[in-house]
């Protein structure tokens, strides 16, 4: 039962009268959260789990205490002094002119924009690249709030066609729809349940993957199982649609459909967890063929680029952790007939496409990018030379045209477009946002500590040119190290509100991430996680050393998989910062499994029905590592309709953290309502959620904002 009279924040010392920056102490009441008496047994060891009932995202008891805690959060921001300030000052940064990469289809080119603060980037169409632009597909007409976004967007071969899927407040089901690109007309096909798939194109239809509709349980929080692709016909009902594949004895498995630019051949991607495909390819010539068996594990990736016929490039890290792009005949399918075109280096091999009759490749050195062109041979014909520290996005290729448009990325400035030709190898800024930030007066820079067991890890370093190294320096260090993913160069809008305020902004590149191959990855998963934490405890204890900050200066930050990363650090170290922010975070790792998409990432984290893996995961889980201490000022966030990490990872771990917190430092969760794990969040939500982190870092910090 959750008391009622125990909503409010209550001032009870005012610090300084003179200066609205200077903390106000307050004593925290937070709601009396019901606690029962359920245990569980693993291998022996009993493990309490006394807010499981949280899990109920369904029961009017759970949407009590979601109601009761965010009644505290917002009393608590609401009497910071600045946080419309912070609000105002973020909307205004925010409003600026973006683009992405043109995407080439048949004669036209489509591209996104957003005018500013609109909640949903719009959908554009041109003929040709001098046409004139036109709105194609405009999803904030779907929803007042902005709380319908656009998912993803496939063109029909013919360039007659348009599917498109939507998301509702942030789940990750879709709905794929269609539209007659010629007279912008939204047609009647509607399909339902669809999830993580793509839209694959052959003739007057499309591939797809869905789950069956749940029946009787939260849809935002059952277990997905048995994944099917289906192909749709134009102007058919999703109920006639035809069930092309399904694997009824592995229920854990996620199928995609691709189909090669020629429409000849249909692909098929397998996957057991975050990590490593299977593929089949069927001739779609030949009725009566059947699917060959590329691959029929999930020991490596493997990802088609390109076909001429029968002869398939595979970009793969099967005997290159650091990936290579092999040859494949497929009258000759076996792995001892591949032929590699372009070996493994020493650099990461990201992608690779192809542009007018060549491979276009691109690195990561050292988490920032690099490109090269290569013949069909394999053969380097020369290099695309990037300014600065960078990543490249949004690489939009066609195989016969030598034009080819991406993003240029960095900390201190947002995306640029560039156009690069392949044949007179001229690259050109085609356009470049103007902001109300001043991106000259920022610097970055890369460096390189030492973690605990020696290891060598990179780290960006983003600040003020001239900057004090003092040790007073407001810092907001944020991380992820997980799934092969990385944060390279990239300008978050929000972070320019901090470095304004003379923030240093730091991003290591830690193990568990993809920043060196799956050799980094791996050395940083499972029993290896705890690698992970070290990682970012020492860049931490780095930024300390060289005066960059001091743990009292300091916020920790990362989301998903990062907000496990913060919540095991604060938990082993809750020394080491002032304030620390688990975002939509992987929290109790003894039961992340059992819901929705979970399954899905034991092949990083292992599973508490495994002893040792078990053993290990118990060793860290945020949620079960909680103790009595004084922990920093916390903020968990999360969404109510986050179908990916479930919410109750963080209601549970709250709740726990407000029970065992000594000490002053507030514990509290912030819980958006229609929101879910991030991906099409409006504009609206994300300036609103990142005000308040701001203006609680800002104020747990002791920040002088301006």
């Amino acid at each position: 039962m959750i008391k009622s009279t125990a909503f409010s924040v209550i001032a009870i010392m005012l610090v300084s009268c003179g200066n609205e920056n200077k903390n106000v102490v307050q004593k925290m009441m937070y709601p009396q959260t019901r606690k029962t008496d359920t245990v569980d047994t693993y291998f022996g060891t009993k493990v309490a789990d006394p807010y499981r009932w949280l899990e109920d995202d369904k029961s009017t008891e759970t949407a009590d205490w979601v109601k009761a805690q965010n009644g505290i959060t917002f009393d608590y921001l609401n009497k910071i002094p600045y946080r419309n300030k912070v609000k105002d000052r973020l909307t205004k940064i925010w409003n600026f002119e973006r683009y992405s990469p043109l995407n080439k289809k048949g004669k036209y080119y489509f591209f996104y924009k957003n005018n500013g603060i609109q909640n949903q980037s719009v959908l554009y169409v041109k003929e040709g690249l001098e046409g004139e632009a036109k709105v194609l597909l405009d999803p904030n007409l779907l929803a007042e709030d902005g709380t319908i976004s656009l998912g993803g967007a496939k063109v029909s071969k013919d360039g007659k066609h348009l599917a498109y899927t939507i998301n509702k407040a942030g789940s990750d089901w879709s709905e794929i729809h269609l539209m007659d690109i010629a007279t912008g007309k939204k047609m009647n096909d509607e399909i339902k349940w669809v999830k993580f798939s793509d839209i694959a194109w052959k003739g007057n239809g499309f591939y797809y993957s869905a789950y069956d509709a749940p029946t009787g349980k939260s849809e935002l929080s059952s277990k997905n199982e048995f994944h099917k692709i289906y192909f749709h016909e134009i102007g058919k009902n999703q109920s006639q649609d035809v069930l092309v594949f399904e694997d009824k004895e592995n229920g854990l498995r996620n199928f995609a459909a691709n189909v090669t630019d020629d429409e000849q051949y249909l692909l098929i991607y397998g996957s057991e967890s975050t990590s490593g495909t299977s593929l089949m390819i069927k001739d779609l010539n030949n009725p009566k063929s059947s699917f060959i068996n590329i691959v029929n594990n999930f020991e490596n990736n493997y990802a088609v680029v390109h076909n001429q016929k029968s002869t398939f490039y595979i970009h793969t890290d099967k005997n290159a952790p650091k990936y290579q792009l092999m040859q494949v005949d497929l009258n000759k399918p076996n792995q001892q007939n591949w032929k590699t075109i372009i070996k493994e280096g020493n650099d990461l091999l990201e992608s690779v496409s192809v542009s007018f009759g060549k491979f276009v490749a691109l690195y990561l050195k050292d988490v920032s990018s690099k490109m090269l062109v290569h013949q069909l041979d394999g053969k380097l014909d020369h290099e695309i030379t990037l300014p600065g520290l960078c990543k490249v996005e949004g690489l939009s290729t066609d195989k016969d045209d030598s034009l080819m448009f991406f993003s240029y990325n960095t900390f201190t400035a947002p995306a640029s477009i560039y156009k690069y030709s392949i044949n007179n190898k001229k690259l050109k800024e085609t356009f470049k946002p103007v902001i109300d930030f001043k991106t000259e007066d920022y610097e970055t820079k890369q460096v390189f500590y030492t973690s605990k067991d020696g290891t060598k890890v990179p780290m960006f370093i983003t600040h003020k040119k001239g900057i004090k190294l003092d040790g007073n320096n407001p810092c907001f260090l944020f991380g992820y190290g997980g799934f092969n993913s990385y944060y390279a160069p990239e300008f978050r809008i929000d972070r320019a509100v901090f470095l304004e305020q003379g923030g240093v902004y730091a991003v290591p590149g830690i193990r568990g991430g993809g920043e060196y191959g799956e050799e980094w990855h791996k050395a940083g998963i499972k029993c290896n996680k705890q690698n992970v934490f070290d990682d970012f405890i020492a860049a931490a204890e780095y930024l300390i050393k060289e005066k960059y900050t001091s743990s009292a200066k300091l916020a920790i930050n990362g989301r998903s998989n990062g907000g496990l990363l913060i919540g095991a650090v604060m938990t082993q170290r809750p020394d080491i910062c002032k304030v620390a922010i688990p975002t939509v975070g992987v929290l109790d790792m003894l039961r992340y499994h059992k819901f929705t998409i979970g399954w899905a990432w034991a092949s990083d984290y292992g599973t508490s029905e495994n002893k040792e893996e078990f053993d290990c995961l118990l060793k860290y889980s945020p949620l079960h590592n909680i103790k009595p201490a004084q922990y920093p000022a916390t903020l968990v966030t999360t969404g109510d309709h986050d179908d990916r990490v479930v919410p109750a990872h963080s209601f549970k771990f709250i709740a726990t953290l407000q029970e065992k917190q000594q000490g002053s430092n507030p514990t509290l969760v912030r819980i958006d309502v229609n929101a879910g794990h991030g991906a099409g969040k409006p504009t609206a939500k994300q300036i609103e959620e990142a005000a308040d982190i701001w203006s609680f870092v800002f104020y747990n910090l002791g920040v002088d904002y301006k």
